[in-house]
């Protein structure tokens, strides 16, 4: 099928949820795809953050062939040994006791917001508010819509749910001003990456931490986009010297295949018993081996500290073109999380990159170019992407 043709056989049959570029990709290879004329892509994107192994991965494809002839799926009614077997690996490698399994980021959030509620319910003498910080993004549902801090996501969908509050980002004193005697719970992305790659003073966290611990109430991180590697650490929590209650993971769990995760303590997952709350193809056997095989490919591989050191090279690349680059104004990043904000809206960068093969993204109010490749990436890929954003600035 020709590219045009399957534009306009998309464009027919699937609703009109995304603002898709005018490419088709056919197949992907590390930090590279190819679209259907067999043009070649660095992928700067890694499907929002989700294919940390790259395309491809040869571990993550042996561990899902293999799954998939022998049990692909069966109720969460019975145990299976891959679910286990994962459950085990997050647990003894974060903070947590238990793992909840869903499909997706906004998924583990809505789980997250439901079990903060139950928490507050059952032991916090009924408060059921959370407070969440302008400017983040926590997903689509009616619930995580509602507690994403940007009014865009939330344009006709009122009335949203009752029991949210907004805090502004990196500030601890609006955030003790805005606890009540409602409140259950405060959850935040360690690393505000929709927002516009934005970072945390070094001490918030313990701050946030800190008055969590002051009024009883639950810390609850969202590392759905942040979470497993992206930072440099497993978890961008680790930087921090402080655990949270509740913790949220999906994206780069199985490099592609659909998963998302809830994490906790024993205290706080007593709050859920049978039936308040299910999935039912969270934990499937074949998502497990995905998950297990990325797992083990990061710890095998290099990957963290690949990561560290790729990021630091990335970062320092951005900063030399930004000193002669007036329109850039800020550049920052942790791993390989990277963000360069700019006076003007980026939308026009990304075509004319993708045009030049280097897909990017924007984020924020569309003035900020985000990085977010596959964790595998080499300086030789990094200074590719460089030479075309150069390119690029030039020509703008």
């Amino acid at each position: 099928m020709e590219t045009k043709e399957l534009i306009s056989l998309s464009d027919k049959y699937v609703m009109n949820t995304y603002k898709r570029f005018p490419l088709a990709l056919a197949r992907g290879a590390g930090a590279r795809v190819w679209d259907m004329d067999g043009k070649e892509y660095l992928d700067m994107t890694a499907g929002i953050a989700v294919c940390s192994l790259g395309h491809a991965h040869p571990a993550v494809i042996a561990a899902i062939q293999q799954q998939a002839e022998v049990l692909m799926h069966v109720s969460n009614l019975y145990y299976t040994e891959p679910q286990a077997c994962y459950a085990r690996l997050l647990v003894e490698h974060s903070f947590a006791d238990k793992v909840f399994f869903c499909n997706s980021g906004a998924e583990a959030n809505e789980a997250a917001i439901k079990l903060a509620r139950k928490y507050g319910h059952d032991q916090l003498g009924g408060r059921y508010e959370l407070i969440t910080m302008k400017d983040s993004f926590h997903g689509r549902t009616m619930a995580t819509i509602t507690a994403t801090g940007q009014g865009k996501f939330q344009v006709g969908f009122a009335p949203l749910l009752e029991g949210f509050k907004y805090a502004p980002f990196n500030n601890l004193t609006a955030l003790e001003g805005a606890i009540s005697e409602k409140t259950c719970g405060v959850l935040l992305e360690p690393i505000q990456a929709e927002g516009g790659v934005r970072i945390p003073d070094a001490h918030y966290l313990k701050g946030v931490r800190e008055i969590c611990d002051r009024h009883g109430i639950l810390m609850m991180l969202d590392e759905v986009q942040v979470g497993m590697g992206r930072t440099g650490t497993l978890f961008a929590y680790e930087d921090s010297g402080v655990h949270p209650d509740i913790m949220t993971l999906a994206k780069a769990m199985g490099n592609g295949f659909p998963v998302g995760a809830l994490l906790t303590t024993d205290k706080v997952a007593a709050a859920f018993q049978p039936g308040n709350h299910a999935s039912t193809f969270g934990g499937t056997p074949l998502a497990m081996v995905a998950c297990i095989a990325v797992f083990e490919a990061i710890q095998a591989e290099g990957v963290l500290a690949n990561c560290r050191r790729i990021g630091a090279y990335f970062l320092n690349r951005l900063r030399l073109l930004q000193e002669y680059c007036p329109q850039i104004t800020d550049v920052r990043g942790r791993g390989l999380i990277l963000g360069m904000e700019l006076k003007i809206d980026g939308t026009e960068i990304v075509k004319k990159c993708m045009e030049k093969g280097l897909l990017i993204i924007t984020s924020g109010a569309g003035n900020v170019l985000r990085f977010v490749p596959p964790l595998i990436i080499t300086e030789q890929d990094v200074d590719q992407a460089l030479d075309i954003l150069e390119e690029v600035f030039k020509e703008i």
